[in-house]
């Protein structure tokens, strides 16, 4: 059996006799006529200087990524201090976002369009893509509904060359859970069809109001597309709609793909990428939850532009006896009553069927409102930072961290760091040798494991570092702050430095909120 670098010895009795250099290599005696045939390949295989030729070939996806870990060994020999760093980089690689307050359209509509076809048999996501693109597509819609509560959701499938609604345009996530799982039953047939998809989207989107956004997010397994017409009009008019849309590949980029992304995106086409792995599918669906920044007039229209919304915060009522709600027109016990025309919705959020105002919650509102001033990123504290605070402790998990080194250990990194970074020693005369070489740091990884806020000086591990930017979206030394008369604006990171504006002196309560 051959192996992944295809570098094997092949039987004398095969099909393609081999080369004399290989037969003797592999201590078998070549046959008298193999002698010219061994020469033309060397000469083949060589080139103007005689010299053999690498044969170039692939890799396997595993090997591929091994490779990339690129870890070094340490003074004591071993390798932990370099996995700890490449596990903290990868911890915070979903936190390297831009977080400047930008107008985001908060309130979404999106279709989201699966792949339902015979390719997803393949069998290069285990158990297979069916499975495993539902796997996380039941993920994915909770994180949607987390990160997105008054926006809404609709799923549109395609196979046997038709796109087929799973569930309507709706904010309730339940709906959408149950139509997947339903789904797990079933199997892929026939091939997609992009134009259905994109012309059923459009239809779907044709009522949403002008002040939220109208997005599609396609999944797409298979290397074609059964299209009954001209797909480039579809195109076309999806880009009138302000439609967006976005396409996550399983197999490979395709070029039409990369112009419906493309067109429909004011010639941006990243919203386009291709999963190689497990990993890569969940950082491109996670992506898209968060709400796409809003266009210029020139791109979008005139209403992009910013304006009033009005909406309705419903009571909640209790009821001894079932009644009809007027959204699914199903008896229920209790729900929410519209503030405007007194109808019943049983869930919120959504839009009142009898005078269309937008029922919400104020937690739903509130939960929406990270996304426009988003928490700003923690930078990497140095060993000397961390001994000029004196910090010991996690500020909110109260996790012990490392030791701070003595100052002569600092330096003398410092100095071997500085040697690595010139290639050369003190004396300039040789170079070093890769196992001389100092221990990488992983990118966006602390040397110290710590990280700090920049506005209240606090220190905190990785783990709280990524659970405050993607579930809490604030910071606990900010909010531990109390502002009130008399106290001192202001701490240590571990009781420390002065938070706020860090001068020390007494904050006036008016100016600090």
């Amino acid at each position: 059996m051959a192996d992944s670098d295809d570098d094997y010895i092949q039987d004398a009795r095969s099909a393609t006799p081999a080369s004399d250099d290989e037969l003797s290599d592999a201590g078998i005696d070549a046959p008298r006529g193999s002698q010219a045939q061994g020469k033309s390949r060397r000469n083949v295989g060589q080139d103007k200087n005689g010299k053999g030729k690498k044969k170039a070939t692939g890799q396997a996806r595993w090997e591929a990524s091994a490779q990339n870990l690129g870890l070094t060994e340490g003074v004591d020999g071993g390798i932990t201090k370099a996995l700890e760093r490449d596990l903290e980089s990868l911890k915070r690689a979903r936190l390297k976002k831009n977080t400047t307050p930008t107008q985001r359209g908060i309130i979404r509509h999106l279709i989201l369009v699966l792949d339902l076809s015979e390719a997803m048999a393949e069998k290069d996501f285990k158990p297979n893509r069916y499975t495993f693109v539902l796997r996380y597509i039941l993920s994915y819609i909770r994180e949607f509904f987390e990160q997105n509560p008054i926006s809404q959701l609709a799923l549109v499938g395609m196979k046997d060359g038709l796109a087929k609604p799973i569930s309507e345009l709706s904010g309730n996530p339940n709906l959408h859970l149950s139509a997947v799982r339903a789904l797990m039953q079933k199997e892929g047939q026939g091939n997609p069809s992009l134009q259905n998809a994109l012309e059923m989207s459009c239809a779907m989107l044709q009522g949403a109001p002008s002040h939220g956004t109208r997005e599609v997010v396609i999944v797409l397994g298979a290397l074609l597309t059964n299209d009954p017409g001209d797909i480039y009009t579809t195109i076309r008019r999806c880009a009138k709609e302000r439609l967006r849309v976005g396409i996550m590949g399983l197999a490979a980029r395709l070029h039409i793909c990369g112009e419906i992304v493309a067109r429909t995106n004011g010639g941006d086409d990243s919203g386009y990428g291709v999963a190689v792995d497990e990993l890569g599918l969940k950082d491109l669906l996670m992506a898209t939850t968060t709400p796409p920044e809003i266009r210029g007039e020139g791109t979008q229209g005139p209403s992009a532009l910013a304006s009033l919304l009005k909406m309705g915060f419903p009571n909640r009522i209790a009821e001894e006896v079932p009644s009809l709600c007027a959204c699914h027109n199903k008896p229920v016990r209790g729900g929410y009553q519209c503030p405007q025309c007194m109808v019943k919705v049983c869930s919120l959020p959504t839009e009142c069927p009898g005078c269309g105002l937008t029922l919400i919650l104020s937690t739903h509102l509130a939960r929406s409102y990270h996304h426009l001033f988003p928490l700003r990123e923690w930078v990497e504290v140095s060993w000397q930072r961390a001994r000029e605070v004196g910090s010991v402790e996690c500020r909110s998990c109260l996790t012990k961290f490392p030791e701070i080194p003595a100052q002569k250990e600092l330096d003398k990194d410092g100095d071997t760091t500085m040697a690595d970074a010139s290639g050369s020693t003190a004396g300039g005369a040789n170079p070093r040798t890769p196992n001389e070489q100092p221990q990488r740091k992983g990118e966006g990884a602390s040397e110290s494991r710590r990280y700090e806020c920049e506005t209240c000086q606090n220190h905190f591990c990785v783990d709280c570092d990524v659970f405050c930017h993607d579930v809490l979206h604030n910071c606990p030394g900010c909010q531990s702050q109390a502002h009130l008369p008399g106290s001192q604006v202001g701490g240590n990171a571990a009781d420390g430095p002065n938070q706020g504006d860090g001068t020390g002196k007494e904050g006036n309560p008016a100016e600090a909120t």
